[in-house]
């Protein structure tokens, strides 16, 4: 599993090399990954429906008990059988959509790299394992739906949607490390394993918020919903994915994957139903709204994210096995519709349902597709999405919370899904013809195998679902933690269920039949809907642009005195809290100073306070070498003749450069009032005396054993060295040392490229005179 999911990476590296081999076969080629790895995934599941979990595991840093440990379970399967399945649909479609496009070679990339994390994030078994794998599939995200970067639209959904995916990420992050704090494992099989009961543990309740903050922005959970359907500015191939098998399923899966231990508990149940059922309403009531066929089929999409986290919510065994068989129906219909709202726009040149009409003789392969796809989501027999839908309705009569609310909210969105689905069946393949912006055909065969593909398998397990059982059982056994025995069955006789799905057929052609009407009065209601989730995200992004400007003119203005003034500022407040207030000042020494010491440290103070107030420049460098070479002489005073030397030697070549550089630079200016200078000259004698306050404290506080009695004793042992000083900058601060060398020399290069640059400027300023000189202009007289 570990081979496969880098192996992925190195596909999609590699897959620039091979669009120059490969041309417009490379699609075909890399398709080849997924589809093996379905054949190897379904080699494995015998041993997975018989045995349960397989672990596999890999050290990755063994010094800190970190492993690249994958786990293949029922759930893991199901969702790389979707990953992979669908992802070699949607290469092979991709090839024929985008052939020909410039860019191919990098949709290439970022596809098989969001299709290898989606992958790594389904198999992982360790906590921040997965993290890892959560955050690439949002920034992999981010590439594919902005591909179309010269569209601005493109770029604000590309941005939009990695702000909400990524903003959660951070809670999931923090939702993640409580988890393996409050289990005391990183391993989500060990967490399964563990007698510990995680819902009576302290943490319980921050650790599920921002777990399902995590969950919910990742899968467009109310009021998070507003990013997916603007993702809709990604390619179709990538529309089709990201909607049927990766991505929006991620956040599902965790909540699935977490839900035997956390799940059940009165916080989870309420949360979980309330927020499943409204996402349920809003993409149904949306979706009616809208005449672009992918906006149409985006908000179904989260109609159906809205209905898993409700059957996950409610949490009975009925309530897993339907969120199983619905979450399959989903994945296969979503994929094929969304490739036929592909083919629609390449084919015809609009997305607009209302300009289609009459195409079936035109596509009778597409127009049969559709056909059978939207079956399966507005729940019709004998397709898989039919048993999905009587599972849901099943589920949420034998609610324990919220029941009759549940009901209600199941029951509406249903048939407003139907309404969706007959629009996107009907609506362009029947009735009277509309002229398109281009002539339509029947599309290329590499765009008819991925939707035939999944819409046949949507009728094939809805007539057959006894070829599903094994893995819907291994899969609502992994969601509920034990043994579960889960049965399909097309057929369940007269009943409620039975009789809400006829009634929502009904009423879902109505409203079809009616849909140009009632669109046009919803539209009266887009005041309201403007000032939803979205305009709140926008205003939250405003403010930020206006609070960045704010401290862009406060903070970063462009004077470097004030970019050292902030950061003193700052060090001042978090030392001086530290040392004044939390920590009472510990002022202790023997003044036994020298009459040739002070005057040293005189001439020192002396040159700092010239420095600062000269305005020659030749005098501030000589002050400034005045101050080093001071420096220089304490260390030869105290018996550090070796760092006396260093200073001599450092402090003459800096005073060497800045004499260069400083000559070659604009005469000094006031930049300056007469208070900003008092101001300045303030906060640096505060930030002296703090300095000098904590080094007298550390000097005096002796909490551990000096480190000197170490490097006295092991200079010549350990670097057969007797010049500690030595010892100490070649052999215990080697690096530290080789670093300091790095930036001088990396300062003399810098000094030395500007004035070569100087010179040059110079040359080309005089070359370009001369001739300008010589030139006179003719005499008009």
């Amino acid at each position: 599993m570990q081979f496969a999911v880098l192996f992925g990476f190195v596909l999609a590296a590699s897959s620039p090399l091979l669009n120059r081999r490969f041309a417009d076969r490379t699609s075909l080629v890399l398709a080849l990954f997924p589809a093996l790895l379905a054949i190897w995934l379904l080699s494995h599941a015998p041993a997975v429906i018989s045995e349960g979990a397989l672990l596999l595991e890999w050290s990755w840093v063994p010094s800190l008990g970190i492993s690249l440990t994958f786990m293949l379970d029922g759930l893991s399967l199901l969702f790389g059988l979707l990953i992979s399945i669908i992802g070699a649909c949607v290469l092979v479609y991709a090839g024929e959509y985008l052939k020909g496009h410039p860019d191919l070679a990098r949709f290439h990339l970022a596809l098989m790299a969001f299709m290898a994390s989606m992958l790594g994030l389904v198999l992982a078994d360790g906590l921040l394992t997965l993290f890892v794998f959560w955050e690439l599939t949002s920034i992999t995200s981010y590439l594919l739906i902005g591909f179309n970067h010269s569209d601005i639209e493109a770029r604000k959904s590309a941005r939009q949607g990695l702000f909400v995916t990524v903003g959660g990420g951070l809670a999931l992050m923090a939702g993640l490390v409580m988890l393996g704090v409050a289990s005391g494992s990183w391993s989500l099989y060990e967490i399964r394993s563990l007698e510990v009961d995680l819902r009576e543990h302290a943490l319980y309740t921050p650790m599920l918020i921002c777990l399902l903050l995590g969950a919910f922005t990742k899968s467009a959970q109310f009021p998070f919903h507003f990013w997916l359907p603007n993702a809709m500015a990604a390619p179709s191939p990538v529309s089709a994915y990201l909607h049927s098998a990766t991505m929006v399923k991620a956040g599902i899966y965790l909540l699935a994957r977490l839900q035997s231990e956390l799940g059940g508990t009165e916080l989870w149940v309420s949360v979980l139903s309330v927020v499943g059922a409204l996402t349920m309403f809003t993409g149904a009531f949306m979706a009616i709204q809208y005449t672009n066929i992918k906006k149409l089929l985006a908000y179904s999409t989260i109609m159906a994210l809205g209905t898993l986290t409700m059957l996950l919510g409610i949490g009975t065994e009925g309530a897993m096995i339907a969120f199983v068989a619905f979450l399959l129906a989903h994945s296969l219909y979503k994929g094929a519709l969304f490739m036929v709202a592909g083919i629609l726009d390449h084919e015809t040149g609009t997305k607009d349902v209302t300009a289609m009409g009459g195409l079936r003789p035109l596509m009778p392969i597409t127009a049969g597709v559709a056909l059978l796809a939207a079956l399966s989501l507005a729940g019709v027999p004998p397709l898989l999405g039919f048993i999905g839908k009587e599972l849901m309705f099943e589920s949420v009569l034998e609610a324990s919370r919220f029941g009759w609310l549940l009901i209600l909210l199941a029951f509406v969105s249903a048939f407003l899904t139907i309404a969706v689905a007959a629009v996107v069946a009907l609506r362009p393949f029947y009735g009277k013809r509309h002229q398109t912006p281009r002539v339509p055909h029947e599309a290329p065969l590499g765009m008819l195998i991925g939707p035939g593909l999944l819409a046949g398998l949507s009728l094939i397990v809805g007539v057959m679902p006894s070829l599903v059982t094994g893995l819907v059982t291994a899969t609502v056994s992994a969601v509920a933690g034990e043994s579960v025995n889960a049965y399909l069955s097309l057929w369940h006789g007269v009943n409620i269920p039975l009789v809400m799905s006829v009634i929502s057929l009904g009423l879902g052609y109505w409203l079809f039949k009616r849909w140009d009407r009632v669109r046009a009065k919803l539209l009266l209601m887009a005041p309201i809907t403007r000032h939803g989730p979205e305009a709140g995200y926008e205003a939250i992004m405003n403010g930020i642009v206006v609070i960045s400007e704010w401290q862009t003119r406060l903070l970063q203005n462009g004077y470097m005195r004030n970019y050292i003034m902030v950061m003193l500022l700052t060090l001042i407040l978090l030392i001086g809290n530290s040392i004044l207030v939390r920590h009472s000042p510990i002022i202790a020494f023997d003044l036994d100073v020298r009459f040739h010491e002070l005057v040293v440290v005189g001439t020192m103070a002396m040159g700092a306070l010239f420095a600062t107030i000269s305005r020659s420049r030749l005098g501030a460098v000589v002050s400034v070498g005045i101050m080093g070479f001071s420096i220089a002489l304490i260390f030869i005073l105290f018996s550090a003749p070796d760092l006396g030397i260093t200073q001599l030697l450092v402090e003459t070549l800096t005073v060497i450069l800045l004499v260069l550089v400083l000559f070659r630079l604009p005469r000094f200016s006031n930049l300056s009032s007469s208070l900003e200078r008092i101001r300045d000259g303030i906060v640096a004698a505060v930030m002296g005396i703090l300095v000098c306050l904590l080094i007298l404290t550390a000097s005096s506080i002796n909490q551990f054993a000096p480190v000197s009695g170490y490097m006295v004793e092991n200079s010549i042992p350990l670097a057969h060295g007797r010049n500690i000083v030595n010892v100490i900058l070649v052999d215990y601060r080697a690096l530290d040392t080789l670093g300091e060398m790095f930036v001088l020399a990396l300062a003399a290069i810098g000094v030395i490229a500007m004035l070569k640059l100087r010179h040059t400027n110079e040359s080309e300023t005089k070359s370009q005179e001369t001739p300008k000189a010589a030139t006179k202009e003719p005499n008009d007289g």
